[in-house]
């Protein structure tokens, strides 16, 4: 704690010499691969390849093409050692197929080296690097675009009024966030580089997603919607970070970025992954070097009879990036399929997640993403219980647009991590359910069932209830089903409720939420749809 508190406040800012013996420290002490290339395997490889200094003959690694080579103020001599340090790493970590972000990582750490061999030595640690659910560098393609996902699902959550901006204004918005760690170590100016890096070292991957989000929201501050009309967004957002001095000092930006509560370290581990599994179900493989193809789905040919392609593409923003990557299906109309809750039970289980949209009689729209199969409903047996995890969310589209989350995203800190001990916490029952009236609700008192376990194969969900120590069971009733309706959100209300018919409708307050009304409390339904993912 001590440490962290140091480096964030730039504490050995102001030493260069103190600064490299802190670097050599902490980096000799991350935990990492058994066998782990060392200065003096680096002097013998060096002398093997080059010979002479000259480095010239020598082509950079595979796994750097098409990438920017950042110096940061380096003189000719320490350009040469960048150089054959990034060519030892490419013969001794045959591994790496893909790392933009490394030539930037060493560029930093030679100035803070006592030579060429030690800073191969640290950059190596970084590298092979293996504690648990965290990293320091990707060295795939695979994982390079699953944190970029990472970051976007981040910035869809902790910065909204950007992502709003950014989905409004630019055609792909993942084209945007994939440059996210571009903007700290490439755009950004070496003294605020460096005191990334300082923090980087200290905290691993997490600081980077906290940092990047902090300028995100600066960003947001300095422009307007109608100056961005026409502009390329991803050139603006490059030139703001290079003249990030203009707008913000480096103590406020990381000030600000170590004010934004992100989940656990474990709990974006997770995330990582899932975003990987979605990749690797798209075709992307640990040895690619390149995307192939192009992912970003293509809404032209999309048609509901509910929203425009434009509403749906904001809806399309709002949705995780591993789902995203996956063109809409339509699973359950009522004007195709009738108004049938059986109908809509068979239409929608096997699929995950899912996006019901609902249009009133009077003309309003608004509707849910739900990240768990329908058939969940089934495992409590006789007892109704809710399902679902954190990532489901509730919004409107008419007459205004707008998106109610987890009440714990907004405020993580009211939901501790579980401990590893400590086993999984039972989920909450919901209220009565529905008859057909709109008006016959019941909020009796909430029971408790335990959850099925999940099976070994499958990876555990992001934000699932069981890794929380939450306040009050009623903040986490995402999504329920039975024969009389389904229920959505809960707690004090619950955020939709449907009848047997799909016919009538009830919106209010709930707790899990924290959402107004999506739209007349009392609705009859005109039209409802479920969307899948392809």
């Amino acid at each position: 704690k001590e440490l962290k508190k140091l480096a964030r406040e730039g504490y050995w800012a102001t030493s260069r010499a103190l600064r490299a013996q802190v670097y050599h420290q902490l980096i000799q002490q991350v935990t990492c691969r058994l066998v782990t290339p060392d200065a003096l395997v680096y002097r013998d490889v060096a002398s093997r390849l080059f010979g002479k200094p000259s480095v010239s003959s020598h082509p950079l690694p595979e796994f750097l093409e098409g990438c920017s080579m950042p110096t940061y103020c380096l003189n000719l001599e320490g350009v040469t050692a960048l150089k054959k340090i990034l060519i030892c790493v490419g013969n001794l970590f045959p591994d790496i197929t893909y790392s933009p972000i490394l030539p930037s990582l060493v560029a930093l750490l030679l100035h803070y080296s006592e030579d060429e061999a030690q800073c191969f030595e640290n950059i190596s640690r970084l590298i092979a690097s293996n504690a648990p659910h965290t990293s320091y560098i990707d060295q795939s393609f695979l994982a390079h675009q699953a944190s970029c996902m990472t970051f976007g699902d981040l910035a869809n959550k902790h910065c909204p009024a950007a992502h709003k901006l950014i989905a409004s204004t630019s055609e792909n918005v993942f084209e945007v966030y994939r440059e996210w760690l571009s903007w700290l170590f490439h755009d950004l100016p070496f003294s605020y580089a460096i005191r990334v890096f300082d923090v980087y070292l200290l905290e691993g991957q997490k600081v980077l997603y906290r940092i990047a989000l902090a300028l995100l929201k600066q960003y947001r501050l300095s422009v307007t919607s109608a100056e961005l009309e026409g502009t390329d967004i991803k050139a603006d957002l490059q030139a703001f970070m290079q003249n990030i001095a203009e707008h913000v000092t480096v103590d406020k930006l990381l000030e600000r970025a170590f004010g934004i509560r992100l989940f656990s370290r474990k709990e974006i581990w997770l995330l990582q992954m899932a975003n990987r599994k979605a990749l690797m179900e798209r075709g992307i493989t640990m040895v690619q070097s390149r995307q192939s193809f192009h992912l970003a789905v293509d809404m032209q040919n999309f048609s509901s009879s509910i929203v425009t392609a434009q509403e749906m593409r904001i809806i399309w923003s709002w949705i995780p990036e591993r789902f995203s990557l996956f063109p809409p299906l339509l699973l359950f109309s009522t004007s195709e399929d009738g108004c049938s809750l059986q109908r809509f039970y068979t239409c929608c289980e096997g699929y995950e997640p899912t996006v019901l949209l609902i249009k009133t009689t009077e003309g309003e729209v608004c509707g849910a993403f739900l990240s768990s199969d329908w058939s969940e409903r089934k495992k409590s047996g006789a007892t109704l219980g809710f399902f679902g995890t954190g990532e489901c969310f509730v919004f409107t589209v008419r007459p205004e647009t707008e998106r109610y989350e987890w009440v714990f995203i907004k405020k993580p800190e009211l939901a501790k991590a579980v401990p590893r001990s400590r086993q999984r916490s039972p989920s909450p029952s919901p209220a009565s359910p529905l008859s057909s009236s709109p008006d016959s609700r019941n909020t009796s008192s909430n029971r408790l069932t335990v959850p099925t376990p999940q099976r070994k194969s499958r990876l555990s969900p992001f934000l699932a209830i069981r890794h929380f120590l939450l306040p009050s069971k009623t903040a986490s009733m995402f999504m329920s089903g039975s024969r009389e309706g389904i229920i959505i959100g809960g707690g004090g209300g619950q955020a939709l409720s449907l009848d047997a018919d799909l016919l009538w409708g009830h919106t209010e307050h709930c707790d899990t939420f924290d959402n107004p009304p999506l739209c007349q409390e009392n609705f009859k339904v005109q039209l409802l749809e479920v969307w899948g993912f392809q």
